[in-house]
């Protein structure tokens, strides 16, 4: 088994920081939806890539897509919902970066 880069083990301790935190807000509010299903979606990615250490090629053409898009929606909640949602975007911002600088498979 090879060793994984530092972007990994960056990559798993904020993954298992996110996940070992409750979600930030509760309800029905769009915009709690709107973090809730971006977690979601980039959790997907996260825990292929902790596995060996690259995105696969269809998750790297997926992630391009929505770095493209803008996070716009997602910045906008958060400021909208307050410091802990601020956070907890922000720590997924975060991961986003360093899946999109992983190598493809």
């Amino acid at each position: 088994m090879r060793a994984l880069g530092p972007e990994v083990v960056r990559l798993r301790r904020l993954w298992d920081e996110h996940t070992h935190r409750p979600f930030p807000a509760t309800g029905d509010d769009p915009r709690v939806q709107e973090v809730a299903l971006y977690a979601s979606w980039l959790g997907s990615m996260v825990e292929l890539a902790l596995r060996d250490g690259t995105l696969d090629a269809e998750h790297a053409q997926m992630l391009k897509v929505r770095r493209a898009e803008g996070n716009q929606v997602l910045f906008q909640a958060s400021g909208e919902l307050g410091k802990p949602v601020r956070s907890y975007v922000a720590r997924l911002i975060a991961i986003e970066d360093i899946l999109s600088g992983l190598p493809v498979r």
